[in-house]
C-alpha cells in the first residue's frame, strides 16, 4: 500500500456507472466484512450496486449530484458522491469510498475536500452522511476531521438489522 499517493480527480458522467458500481462494490466487500454477512457481500451485493447505480448516476446527470473519481497514475482510487444542497442547506455525502489499497494514504480526504468544496459553491451551509456504528475506521475518519455526531438510526442492510450514525459537518 503506497503510504501516499498524487491523486487527481475527475466528474464522473454515466459512462463510468459501472466502474462506481465496482468500486463501491469493492470497498464495501472489504470494508464491511465481519459487519453484515459473506453470502451479502460476495454475492447479492455486486447486482445490487450495479442496478443502484444504474438509477442514480441518471438522476446525477439530472442535475442531483456530483460524483467524483479520484485516479492514482491513472488508475481508479475511489469516488465520492455528493447530492445537492436541501432545502436547510445541507448536502449529503451519498457515498465516500477509498479503494482497499488507497486507504490511508489521502484519497478520502482529497475526494471530502473535494465534495465540501462543490457543496459549498452551491450554497451548502453543512454536510451531513450516515455511517455504520459498526464502521469505527470510517467514524475515525470523519471525526478526525471535525465531524460531529448528530443521531442515531436503526435500519437493515443485507438482511442483518444495523444501525446507522448520522454525522455533520459545519462550514466555517
Amino acid at each position: 500500500m503506497p503510504t501516499s499517493t498524487h491523486v487527481t480527480l475527475r466528474e464522473a458522467s454515466v459512462d463510468d456507472t459501472d466502474l462506481i458500481a465496482a468500486m463501491h462494490t469493492q470497498s464495501w466487500a472489504s470494508a464491511y466484512r465481519g459487519m453484515l454477512p459473506d453470502a451479502y457481500l460476495d454475492k447479492a451485493l455486486p447486482l445490487e450496486r450495479a442496478e443502484h447505480w444504474q438509477t442514480r448516476m441518471k438522476d446525477i446527470a439530472g442535475g442531483a449530484g456530483c460524483v467524483l473519481i479520484a485516479e492514482s497514475d491513472g488508475e481508479p482510487a475511489g469516488f465520492v458522491c455528493v447530492e445537492a444542497p436541501d432545502e436547510s442547506g445541507s448536502a449529503l455525502i451519498d457515498n465516500l469510498h477509498a479503494l482497499p489499497a488507497f486507504r490511508g494514504c489521502g484519497v478520502g480526504s482529497v475526494l471530502l475536500d473535494a465534495a465540501a468544496a462543490w457543496a459549498r459553491a452551491r450554497g451548502a451551509r453543512q454536510l451531513h452522511l450516515s455511517v455504520l456504528e459498526a464502521n469505527t475506521a470510517a467514524i475515525g475518519f470523519y471525526e478526525s476531521r471535525g465531524w460531529t455526531r448528530s443521531g442515531r438510526e436503526e435500519d437493515k442492510l443485507g438482511g442483518v438489522d444495523v444501525v446507522c450514525l448520522r454525522y455533520v459537518r459545519l462550514f466555517a
